[in-house]
């Protein structure tokens, strides 16, 4: 099997320190997030993530500030379609792949709250917003596989004679993540993604659940947390650092916000950490900052070793990437980055090794 992919969500600030801290929505530190940006490109993370939210500043105008900065590290821009016409999205991702020699990924997300989507004027239920979705990547497709002039007729969008001179840089297209945890989602992603994004749940849960993905030969990713120390009592001591002083208005804000949202991902995190009490799912996967943060904030917490042999049961349940985050955001990329994921990698030949010896003895 291919090696586990590791990307990191994108701080806008120097790196939050708290995982019940509310981001401070009504700044930009741009210094900050150049800085975070420079330390995941030397810390050889594959990609950051760029959420989108009425909360955080565009991702869009940030992505271009930082790809002036950095030399290797991909952007997940994440996007909700309905917010853009497909020509003109198209021609801004063309526009950065050119800027940034293709170092652009995207993350289609139908939205998680009809509150929010309101804040865009966009008033599609849960299942619709996932048909022009639907529609949209069908357009992306079509423009980038140079299917011009293009004319479409849907029930979302309608274009005639569409083109686009200047194409993706080198050829084809961005890789596309299609995130969501319904059926719709994971149709939208096995017809249009190249990798169906979820929220987590244990090895044993998630392995039942990505099943029709994997057979329709998509990848799965993990959106989570994670907090790694050289012992588990240093991981549980860093823990309860990162959760004192936590606010309840946030938690509270957080509730109320679950419970008006019809995001079957956000839902099922939020019941799953119900669930354990907001405590413990197994002994390294932890619920107790969901109530802050959201579905995002499930966290893997232990050892290096720990929390290393973990993800592998992630791989052997079918998962083949994870979009991490932690508190401190910039310690924890590096405690990740140069301390798990060697490990992870010794894991991963150790496999390897191990199953060649069984291939080889099978054909004696």
């Amino acid at each position: 099997m291919a090696e586990l992919r590791f990307h990191w969500g994108s701080s806008l600030d120097s790196g939050q320190k708290k995982s019940t801290e509310k981001y401070r929505s009504e700044l930009l530190d741009l210094d900050g997030a150049i800085e975070f940006a420079k330390d995941a490109d030397a810390l050889g993370v594959e990609s950051l993530l760029m959420a989108q939210s009425y909360a955080l500043p565009d991702p869009l105008p940030v992505i271009g500030a930082l790809l002036r900065e950095t030399q290797r590290v991909k952007f997940i821009l994440a996007y909700r379609p309905g917010l853009l016409s497909p020509t003109l999205f198209t021609q801004i991702v063309n526009t950065v792949s050119w800027m940034s020699e293709g170092r652009i990924a995207l993350n289609i997300v139908a939205g998680v709250s009809p509150a929010e989507q309101a804040y865009y004027g966009d008033f599609l239920a849960h299942d619709e917003r996932y048909a022009r979705a639907d529609e949209f990547l069908e357009i992306l497709h079509a423009l980038w596989d140079g299917r011009g002039p293009l004319t479409y007729s849907g029930e979302h969008y309608r274009l005639v004679d569409a083109r686009l001179d200047l194409g993706f840089k080198g050829g084809g297209r961005p890789e596309i993540y299609v995130s969501g945890a319904s059926a719709v989602a994971q149709r939208t992603a096995v017809r249009h993604g190249d990798c169906w994004f979820r929220y987590a749940d244990t090895p044993e849960e998630i392995g039942k659940a990505v099943e029709p993905v994997v057979a329709e030969g998509r990848e799965v990713g993990l959106r989570m947390q994670v907090l790694a120390r050289e012992t588990r009592e240093e991981a549980l001591a860093e823990l309860a650092e990162v959760m004192r002083g936590a606010d309840d208005t946030q938690r509270e804000w957080v509730r109320a916000f679950v419970a008006a949202g019809d995001s079957e991902a956000v839902k099922n995190s939020m019941r799953l950490a119900e669930e354990a009490g907001h405590g413990w799912l197994s002994p390294v996967l932890w619920s107790g900052a969901v109530a802050y943060r959201g579905g995002p904030a499930l966290c893997l917490v232990g050892s290096y070793d720990e929390v290393a042999a973990y993800l592998m049961e992630y791989k052997a349940a079918g998962v083949g990437q994870f979009i991490l985050s932690g508190w401190p955001a910039r310690d924890e990329m590096r405690h990740f980055f140069t301390r798990v994921l060697p490990l992870v990698r010794e894991h991963e030949r150790a496999g390897m090794v191990a199953g060649a010896v069984l291939s080889t003895a099978g054909t004696r």
